[in-house]
């Protein structure tokens, strides 16, 4: 008689998709390091035909691109996407790094306009992943860092990793405290 698997190990089987998110298919980890992230949001993207087939493929490049608002609408601005290798024909012709349109609610669209205009902040997309078959991308309200407040991001970092280092060590018994 076959054993069914328990819903625990079926759900840890599957990871991310019990939510029906997938891992970032394109991330802009540069953005995390150059801005300060005070609010991300997640948005929808409108996309021509075999656009999705590049981004499911992981044929996206987020590096050198940002988000503006147009006439009260988002647009995602600088985002390489590759054509579709096995598009023929006018079904794969679509410029890779055009201003794709982002798809947001009116009211995060004023605020985030309201946001960048007075308090000179920008639109950063984090990451761009597939939820429920619809590519969505997440964009970051940020302010740009300082040369200075970049070293001390990092140095920050670094301290948290070594305590996190040493921690680890002491709960497996590599480490063994000294009392005086």
């Amino acid at each position: 008689m076959a054993k069914k698997p328990s819903p625990v190990s079926h759900a840890a089987s599957t990871g991310n998709r019990i939510s029906g998110r997938s891992g970032p298919l394109a991330q802009n980890r540069r953005a995390r390091h150059d801005f300060e992230i005070l609010e991300t949001f997640e948005c929808g993207i409108v996309l021509a035909g075999s656009e999705i087939k590049s981004i499911r493929a992981g044929q996206v490049q987020l590096g050198d691109a940002y988000a503006r608002i147009d006439n009260r609408e988002a647009w995602l601005v600088g985002a390489h996407i590759a054509p579709y290798q096995f598009a023929a024909g006018a079904f794969g012709g679509h410029d890779p790094t055009r201003a794709r349109k982002l798809l947001l609610h009116r009211r995060e669209i004023d605020e985030l306009a309201g946001k960048v205009a007075t308090k000179s902040l920008t639109l950063v997309p984090l990451s761009l992943y597939l939820r429920d078959g619809r590519a969505k991308v997440e964009i970051a309200l940020a302010r740009g860092r300082a040369v200075y407040d970049k070293r001390h991001a990092i140095a920050e970092r670094d301290a948290k990793r070594e305590m996190q280092r040493v921690a680890q060590l002491s709960r497996s018994g590599k480490i063994h405290r000294t009392r005086n």
